[in-house]
């Protein structure tokens, strides 16, 4: 896929201070907003477009940040890193969820011997990483979309405070249950995409793929009936089961992103390891419905086109479908981990890629 452009997202000091801008793992648009996170703090971030004569985007800008601490309650308090890793925009709500990955040390620069052994054998649980949340969006004063603790009869709500994680989800899992206590980098359980659709939420795991299959799982869930912050999974599609898995031929490569495009799923991929490229995106034509295949080959799985990468830098983390800003037909923005020096703009800025959607 060619870069038909880049476009600036400019963030506030704080969120510069706090790195976000160079760990950005999740995009939507909003209309002339865009919706971003990244993965080292437990926040999300509101970028509203400038606008050119014709109506088009030349940048993003007015950065607003809000705590997810704010509006839900988080396990392990507000101050621990969420690593939001998805989210998702349907029916006035906005979702985001966390990695649900463990975590293994690393080695530190100039490290050796038994310091570095004891680091490799360190495996790190933080709790804030197993939630999902649903958050109202509504209308500002401003006239732009924010996200709110209520909206009326709407409340923000979590999954994975009690015991219930989309993890927890997965303890018996023929598949998937052995890797839940392998962290993220060892081709363990790690959430990395997630997209809306009518009432269904599709998770995409980076990690594991299994003989070079990668895993997509499939929740419906709804507020708790005992409270109203809560959230529970109810059965999906025939019989009483809470989710369902999908494995899909990738070519080897994980899930990094997800986002619905009708009825139609776009798929961002790389590798689930800890390694540059390769990077994708494929369409899964006519995903919604309760009859989504549970085994889809690659011929159904048609490749839109690779995406750059770098050598060491530049990670491909995020996609989105922009539409009606950005010049006539869909384009796609692509957001990046461990942006490369060129990225990064004088004013504090990251440059995205915007590239035009095959028809």
């Amino acid at each position: 896929m060619i870069v038909e452009r880049r476009v600036e997202l400019r963030f506030g000091l704080a969120s510069r201070e706090a790195g976000t801008h160079t760990n950005l793992s999740a995009v939507r648009q909003d209309g002339r907003c865009l919706w971003v996170a990244g993965d080292e703090t437990a926040t999300i971030e509101r970028l509203t477009a400038v606008l050119d004569a014709d109506g088009l985007v030349t940048g993003y800008e007015g950065h607003t940040t809000v705590a997810l601490a704010d509006l839900v309650d988080l396990p392990a308090g507000p101050d621990e890193e969420a690593d939001i890793e998805g989210l998702a925009r349907s029916n006035g709500w906005l979702w985001a969820i966390g990695s649900h990955s463990l975590k293994r040390k690393k080695i530190k620069p100039g490290q050796t011997g038994s310091k570095a052994r004891k680091r490799l054998a360190s495996v790190v649980r933080e709790d804030n990483r197993f939630v999902l949340a649903r958050l109202p969006l509504a209308t500002g004063a401003d006239g732009l979309p924010e996200v709110v603790r209520e909206d009326g009869d709407r409340t923000a709500a979590v999954l994975g405070l009690r015991g219930d994680s989309v993890t927890d989800l997965l303890q018996d899992d023929p598949h998937l249950a052995p890797f839940l206590s392998i962290p993220s980098k060892d081709n363990g359980i790690d959430i990395e995409g997630i997209a809306a659709h009518r009432d269904r939420l599709y998770i995409g795991l980076r990690g594991p793929v299994l003989r070079g299959w990668a895993v997509l799982v499939e929740i419906r869930p709804d507020t708790h009936p005992g409270d109203p912050r809560r959230l529970r999974p109810l059965p999906v599609g025939d019989g009483r089961a809470l989710y369902r898995t999908h494995f899909l031929d990738l070519g080897g490569l994980g899930i990094r992103d997800l986002c619905p495009q009708g009825d139609d799923l776009l798929i961002l991929t790389g590798p689930s390891m800890d390694l540059d490229g390769p990077a994708r995106v494929h369409r899964w034509p006519g995903i919604a419905g309760v009859d989504a295949p549970e085994v889809v080959p690659a011929e159904q799985l048609p490749l839109l086109g690779d995406v750059p990468y770098g050598d060491g830098d530049d990670h491909p983390e995020g996609l989105a479908v922009l539409d009606g800003l950005h010049g006539e037909g869909a384009r796609l923005m692509v957001v990046h981990d461990s942006p490369s020096p060129e990225r990064l703009t004088a004013g504090g800025g990251v440059l995205a890629d915007v590239v035009r959607l095959p028809e």
